[in-house]
């Protein structure tokens, strides 16, 4: 587990917990390109935990710290419980997901249908610190459906930081759980980063995070600029981490050089061994490299080997040398 101060200045810059993306693969080769972004797990839910005990979704490499373990669940007792798992697996943040619009979300009444319930989220917010010593955090949406986000947002903020909760990303779109698939949740509903900028006005204790629609690094030091504490990036740092990730540590931390993402392929070979050797297959991890080169010459051809011949019996780290060749030849 790291130092809470040091989870709080890692959060200045992380990457979305994102849903069959954010494996533990993925996150590997992430910390790869930055030493001290903010790594989220995909979103758990907590009866899968509590009552289905599936820990194996909590298994993660050490390298990978600083890491947040991303609930999801409406139920006190339960994210408590599943809260306590999580800190004993030795995750450096736990957090509540109030964002997520997916079907099967809503069914389980968590996810962003939580934001038309704050009371409710203060009370799991409050269960879960009484359980864990590790910061507990809330990633939001400034509101679904017909809400007024100037109206439920303030209110939303207001009764998490009542009870203790200090740092919220908020995702700067609604969410309308009706009429939109998750997919057009992350981009129909426009982008309202002004009112995130206002809630770190009328919030100034609180650490506060910007999500949504943010491609670059230049973007992500805009908002930092403009006062806010942190910003997540999601698909951008998914398909074009070589961009992203490998200037975030003297970029955005002062910190470390650029990583050469060439010598990261390198350095995921002896950890795809280590996968293999355990009855793992090479696709599991090298559908998380594809966008490695993105945008370079031989990127192309890097993707296509990869991705062609990586489900082959047999396939391993030689592939990998084989694909690189398209990119270091």
């Amino acid at each position: 587990m790291t130092d809470k101060s040091l989870i709080t200045k890692a959060a200045r810059l992380s990457v979305a917990p994102m849903m069959d993306w954010t494996d533990r693969h993925c996150r590997y080769m992430h910390r790869l390109l930055s030493r001290e972004t903010l790594l989220y797990t995909e979103m758990v839910t907590a009866p899968a935990l509590v009552r289905g005990g599936a820990l194996h979704l909590l298994a993660y490499s050490p390298e990978e710290h600083p890491i947040a373990l991303q609930l999801g669940g409406a139920d006190p007792v339960e994210l408590a419980q599943a809260a306590t798992l999580g800190a004993e697996a030795g995750y450096d943040e736990i957090n509540l997901n109030c964002g997520c619009p997916s079907d099967r979300v809503q069914s389980g009444a968590f996810g962003a249908i939580l934001m038309q319930s704050p009371d409710l989220v203060a009370d799991c917010v409050a269960a879960m610190r009484d359980a864990v010593d590790v910061e507990v955090t809330v990633k939001c949406r400034i509101g679904v459906d017909e809400q007024e986000p100037q109206q439920v947002l303030p209110d939303f903020l207001d009764k998490i930081r009542a009870v203790g909760c200090n740092r919220v990303t908020i995702h700067a779109r609604k969410a309308w759980l009706q009429g939109l698939s998750p997919k057009e949740n992350r981009d129909i509903p426009p982008l309202d980063y002004e009112i995130v900028h206002q809630m770190k006005a009328d919030f100034p204790d609180l650490h506060i995070s910007i999500n949504g629609g943010i491609t670059s690094l230049d973007e992500a030091k805009t908002h930092l600029d403009r006062g806010l504490d942190g910003a997540m990036i999601g698909r951008s740092a998914y398909h074009q981490p070589g961009d992203i990730l490998r200037a975030a540590d003297p970029e955005i931390y002062g910190t470390g050089v650029e990583t050469d993402p060439i010598e990261v392929a390198r350095q995921m070979l002896p950890y795809i061994e280590r996968h293999l050797s355990g009855g793992g297959r090479l696709h599991q991890v090298t559908r998380h490299m594809l966008g490695l080169f993105a945008g370079r010459p031989g990127a192309r051809q890097w993707r296509r080997t990869l991705s062609e011949e990586s489900h082959y019996d047999g396939a391993g780290p030689a592939l990998v040398e084989k694909a690189l060749l398209a990119i270091a030849g």
